[in-house]
This record gives structure tokens, sequence and C-alpha cells, in this order.
């Protein structure tokens, strides 16, 4: 990515090379190929755009602002303003959306109007608990077919899974905002200092089974 400097400011931001005319010079878009250095291209106002992301936060968690462009100093800097945390709890319905006809039909005032982080983060973690259980159903199938016990070892599985999982809704219930959130799903090395990395997360992990 290029911008155009003309007296001092920033007239025209170039996502990708073409053709163009500075000034009154007509140039082919190999100014923007090896064939000119960069000192040629400033020479008749085209620089590199550096970027900045110093402020460009995980959009798991938070919105960040477009990118606003700045020229000083010899340089094209992109950089973004402050990111907005995504909200963590779900939207209502308020008597005032309903005295200004907002809420649509089949829902009323307190009924979700739009979900928050934890919301999905709660039905993520169902359905991944649901995926993990399935691979052991069979053995309740043909329990309820053929008689047939369950192993323990399975018996005990799919209770460990139902286990962490009211767990972790509980951790993401309790969290008190996003950044709580975002923490609870950032890996970190939690080995002594000397021992091998251990990448774990606050939130851990659905256990699996062990073939």
């Amino acid at each position: 990515m290029w911008g155009l400097v003309e007296s001092g400011s920033i007239t025209k931001i170039i996502n990708k090379p073409k053709a163009m005319v500075i000034g009154d010079v007509q140039y082919s878009r190999n100014i923007f190929s090896s064939r000119w250095t960069n000192a040629e291209r400033e020479a008749i106002g085209i620089y590199e755009v550096e970027f900045d992301n110093t402020n460009k936060k995980d959009e798991q968690w938070y919105t960040n602002t477009n990118q606003s462009f700045a020229f000083a100093g010899g340089k094209i800097t992109a950089s973004y303003g402050t990111a907005t945390a995504k909200k963590h709890a779900d939207t209502l319905w308020t008597s005032q959306d309903k005295t200004d006809g907002k809420i649509p039909e089949g829902k009323d005032v307190g009924d979700v109007a739009v979900e928050g982080l934890k919301t999905k983060l709660i039905r993520n973690i169902k359905a991944q608990a649901a995926g993990i259980l399935q691979d052991t159903d069979w053995y309740i199938t043909r329990k309820a077919d053929a008689g047939t016990a369950v192993p323990s070892s399975i018996t005990t599985h799919r209770a460990a899974v139902r286990t962490k999982a009211a767990e972790q809704e509980t951790q993401i219930t309790n969290a008190s905002d996003t950044p709580a959130l975002e923490t609870l799903y950032t890996y970190v090395n939690t080995a002594d200092e000397g021992d091998p990395v251990v990448m774990e997360r606050p939130l851990g992990e659905l256990p699996r089974l062990e073939v």
C-alpha cells in the first residue's frame, strides 16, 4: 500500500499498483515495481505506507476502528483508533423500543434483541460438549437396544465432559466484562522456568477420550 503526498498532505491512498498522473506527468504502474527505489518514488510524492497496529485488538473480542493515515517525518503511517469492546451481555428489548415500534413480532420487552459474547460462547461450549459426547453415544444406544452394559470408563468420561462444560459455562457467566472473557481464552505458558513449555488457558479444556 502506498500514498500520494502533495504539498505535504496525503491526497490519495493506493492499494495496488496502477498507472497514474502526478502533476502533469503520466506514470506507468512500473513506478511501484522494484525498478524504482523508494527514494525515486518519494521524489515524485509516492510513499510506502507503514502500519502501526499498536491499538489493533483481537476482533473476536473488540471492534477496531478504520485505519487513519498521517504523513509526518517523511513517512505515511496507518494506525487504528481506540478499539471498542464487544458487549459481553445480551441487549434486551426495552419499553421504549416497544413504544417506538422496534420490537419484531413474536418478541416483547425483556427478550433478547442482540446476543452478547457470553450467550454465543456458552452456546459454543454446549456444541463442543455435544460433539464429544456424540462419539460415545453408540454405547448408550447399544445399552438401550441390547442391554449391553456401558463400560465404566465411558460413563466416567461422559460425566467428566458434562462437569467440565458446566464449569466452563459458569466461568463465562461470572466474567465481569469482555477483557475478562478474553483472559479466559488466552493461552499462557504455565510451566516453571526451565521446564518444557506448557500452554494452558484459564478456561481449561473439555476432556477427550484417550484411545
